[in-house]
């Protein structure tokens, strides 16, 4: 079943003919009807409905219910609706199906409006503009056989995971932490909110977006990245904007776990479900999958790097003197089946980039070593990514019982080189593949959090893909491996660096992205005709510079305005006192500053502001006139 959620200030309908001749006669008086303030539910039953419709009846009721409660209402409207499926039930399964949800609702306690069934309808209906007035949901129940999703050991064992939560100082002092309705206890918080939050994030455990974040409205006003209904939900498009920072993000990582010492590789998209060792580590790592049939096997997509690395791991021969060993993919793509409710813009998606860096190393105090090097690398690529250090991020610690009994010293010595408190969830045994995991999280301005850098001491995998080292007494040995996303998904990368601009939008200052990431760097605004090709003259002489030109016919005010709203970093205004002159007047973004500068200082200050980072030309041609818009 599929359905269209629709938060209303009214809708009207009215029954015109019959669609279907067996649908039953409709007295004059019930052919019309208003209904306000209400969820309309319009819905398609669908062929594989028909095997199980008790039970996809009590589930479609469950969302109808979990929507309703979010915006609270009681009221509700059955609207069949057979244009959201091309693949519907017969009537009679549709039309039962239909009038079961209407009964499992009702039973609930709503106040239940049904459009009639099998009928042609003309309607009108009005629709509230928040983050949860329109949603789309796909019901299928769990034992409807196909479609049914596959969900490993390990995300069942999260589910079920009773874990100990503190806050751990950099002066290794613990405070053990609480929640009750929704409140966390046990810390003071003073000038830690966002760790608050944080935790409050974490230890609740709710993934689900009831709003909407504010990096999507801008991801989508800077057409730089955009939904993709043409997809599954969670795989974005990219306009050409986007795709040059989502590039030279990618590059830069990159580039920068290369001088680390990480030897790239690259391995297929797609794995053997029913390989052993594949098998067994599916089940121990907490993400759904992407199961796909190929003509030959069944299939999963991946959700890593890992398993191919470690598939590339088991054939080389290797000694301890080669130790540490980093391998690193950047995938295209990594998939995980994220629930619906929980995909939201850049945040949580179901297709990402996810830079992937697996180390191995001989023993655990070899593993603790690497770690913090690898601390640092991470650090200075966030940092240079445009993200302030530490200041942005909040830490967020697991470790088992074991590990934190025999290597405490490390843990608190990892608070204090972070520098403020940390969360730490403690676990009583072992659940997955690793004894200790980390990750950075940003928290953003709807109070969620989202990882980006983790990095995980995994005692399991060497072992259960055949992977060896040859020691120093000349005898065979599984290493321990670390599992290093240096930056977290690009994608994610990109939502922090909006979500922060929103956040300083907010507080007054001009929301911009760093210079080196800006689309455009410089925009040259002549003040009029008479000036243009000076204007056009120019852009050779700002080579290396990402400049562009609007040679529009707005007025000069508007011009300035555009480039303000694509938060273009150094706007160029060009009149006959500049062309006099020789001198450019520069209104820079970030200090709101307007001052005259000559063409080589600028370029020179744009060099300094972006060294040490890839370059990339303009995504879009230089003249304004020429582009298309993307997202009108």
């Amino acid at each position: 079943m599929r359905v269209l959620f629709l938060h209303v200030d009214y809708l009207e309908y009215e029954v015109k003919e019959k669609a279907l001749k067996s649908a039953p006669d409709i007295p004059a008086s019930k052919r019309r009807e208003r209904v306000e303030e209400a969820l309309v539910s319009f819905v398609s039953a669908e062929k594989r409905d028909e095997g199980n419709l008790a039970s996809v009846a009590k589930v479609a009721a469950e969302n109808v219910a979990d929507v309703a409660g979010q915006i609270h209402t009681k009221r509700v409207v059955l609207y069949p609706y057979a244009h959201l499926s091309s693949s519907l039930a017969a009537p009679g399964p549709a039309q039962e199906l239909i009038a079961s949800v209407e009964k499992e609702l009702v039973a609930r306690g709503f106040e239940v409006h049904a459009s009639p069934f099998g009928y042609y309808k003309s309607f009108k209906v009005a629709v509230k503009g928040h983050p949860l007035s329109e949603l789309s949901r796909e019901i299928v129940a769990e034992s409807a056989g196909a479609g049914k999703e596959e969900v490993s050991e390990a995300v069942k064992a999260e589910a079920k995971l009773v874990s100990h939560w503190h806050i751990l100082e950099p002066t290794g002092h613990m405070h053990h932490l609480s929640i009750k309705d929704g409140k966390v206890n046990g810390y003071p918080f003073e000038g830690h909110d966002r760790l608050r939050k944080f935790a409050t994030y974490e230890m609740a455990k709710s993934r689900e977006a009831k709003e909407e974040p504010a990096h999507v409205r801008l991801m989508q006003e800077l057409e730089l990245v955009d939904y993709e209904p043409g997809s599954d939900p969670g795989n974005l498009r990219y306009y050409p904007k986007g795709k040059l920072i989502k590039g030279l993000l990618e590059e830069f990582i990159s580039e920068r776990v290369r001088e680390y010492g990480a030897m790239e590789v690259e391995s297929p998209v797609m794995y053997d479900f029913e390989h052993p060792a594949l098998k067994s580590y599916l089940a121990r790592f907490p993400a759904r999958q992407y199961i796909v049939q190929t003509p030959n096997k069944r299939a999963f997509l991946r959700f890593s790097a890992c398993f191919g690395q470690f598939l590339i791991m088991k054939d080389m021969v290797i000694s301890y003197k080669q130790l540490p060993l980093p391998l690193y993919e950047l995938t295209r793509y990594s998939f995980r089946a994220e629930q619906r409710g929980e995909v939201a813009g850049l945040r949580r998606l179901r297709a990402f980039t996810m830079p992937d860096c697996h180390a191995l190393v001989s023993d655990i105090e070899m593993a603790k070593e690497e770690l913090m090097v690898r601390f640092d690398v991470a650090w200075g690529i966030l940092e240079d990514c445009g993200l302030s250090m530490p200041d942005d991020f909040e830490v967020g610690m697991r470790v088992t019982q074991d590990f934190w009994n025999a290597h405490k010293d490390f843990v608190v010595a990892y608070a204090k080189r972070w520098g403020k408190p940390i969360l730490v969830e403690m676990w009583s045994e072992q659940f997955f593949y690793f004894v200790q995991k980390y990750e950075w999280n940003f928290v953003d301005g709807n109070d969620k959090a989202a990882a980006l850098t983790t990095d995980q001491i995994d005692t399991e995998n060497a072992e259960r893909f055949g992977i060896t080292f040859t020691d120093e007494d000349g005898k065979k040995r599984h290493p321990l491996i670390l599992h290093l996303s240096p930056s977290g998904a690009v994608e994610r990368v990109l939502y922090a660096l909006l979500e922060k601009a929103a956040a300083a939008g907010k507080a007054g200052t001009p929301p911009m992205l760093p210079v080196w990431l800006s689309p455009t760097q410089v925009r040259i605004v002549p003040v009029s005709e008479d000036q243009l090709e000076y204007a056009k003259s120019l852009l050779p002489r700002l080579e290396g510079i990402r400049a562009d030109l609007d040679d529009s016919n707005d007025t000069l005010g508007k011009k300035i305005r555009n480039a303000e709203k694509e938060w273009v970093p150094y706007i160029v205004v060009i009149g006959k006192k500049e062309i006099e002159g020789g001198t450019l007047n520069v209104r820079v973004r970030q200090t709101k500053e307007q001052t005259e500068m000559a063409v080589d200082a600028l370029r020179h200050r744009i060099a300094n502001e972006t060294r040490g980072r890839p370059s990339r030309p303009l995504a879009e041609p230089a003249f304004l006139s020429e582009r298309p818009i993307f997202r009108g």
